[in-house]
């Protein structure tokens, strides 16, 4: 092959190289983008977790009172044996 056959190859190839360089760049903007949503989807769950225990905190809590005012309830009745 001449040199001037191959250094008109050059440029082509550098032309290719560049195309696929564009490629991997749009596919590298667009994985960032689906990353950052997943991301942010995960938080959002961390979230909706913290407000879920929060909210079975809240509800032990209820339970334990409803459960002393039961046990008050039961021993001025005398239904409960006193231990």
């Amino acid at each position: 092959m001449s040199s001037v056959a191959t250094e008109s190859l050059i440029p082509e190839h550098l032309k290719a190289i560049r195309a696929d360089l564009g490629d991997v760049r749009r596919e590298l903007r667009d994985v960032k983008a689906r990353l950052a949503s997943l991301e942010n989807q995960v938080v959002q769950m961390h979230k909706s977790i913290a407000f879920v225990h929060e909210d079975i905190a809240g509800v032990n809590a209820r339970i334990d009172g409803l459960s002393d005012r039961v046990e008050k309830i039961e021993r001025r009745l005398e239904l409960r044996e006193t231990v």
